[in-house]
């Protein structure tokens, strides 16, 4: 079974490829991602973006709880630095859930995450 990122409950009004991964933790059974999130115009959050956004953003952490395993093929230490200073690790590319575990790459790397949980967003 495969399942992309918006048929998940927290994840249907977000735009992860034009969001920020801003920092990437682990600690046991947990592995959290913290986001310059993209929010679309279906979410509660939504607000309609200033005159010099495209999107808008909102600070957020990507939560993956109750963590057996974790497993990275590809890690990066890149980084980018936005027109206001900002330092992040650029994009998650591509999210999906794959028969035992989810799969997130990006300019970060690439990471296998073994959880029976859904993701989960918490807004900061």
């Amino acid at each position: 079974m495969t399942k992309n990122y918006p048929e998940f409950p927290d994840l249907t009004d977000v735009y992860l490829e034009d969001s920020y991964v801003l920092g990437i933790s682990e600690t046991p059974g947990t592995v959290v991602f913290s986001l310059d999130l993209v929010l679309t115009p279906g979410h509660p959050r939504y607000q309609t973006p200033p005159p010099d956004e495209q999107y808008c953003y909102a600070k957020a952490e990507l939560v993956f709880a109750e963590v057996t395993g974790v497993r990275w093929p590809r890690r990066s230490d890149l980084t980018f630095t936005d027109a206001t200073g900002e330092v992040d690790l650029g994009n998650i590319d591509t999210m999906v859930y794959r028969n035992d575990h989810y799969e997130l790459t990006g300019d970060w790397g690439e990471v296998h995450i073994y959880t029976t949980q859904a993701p989960r967003l918490a807004f900061g």
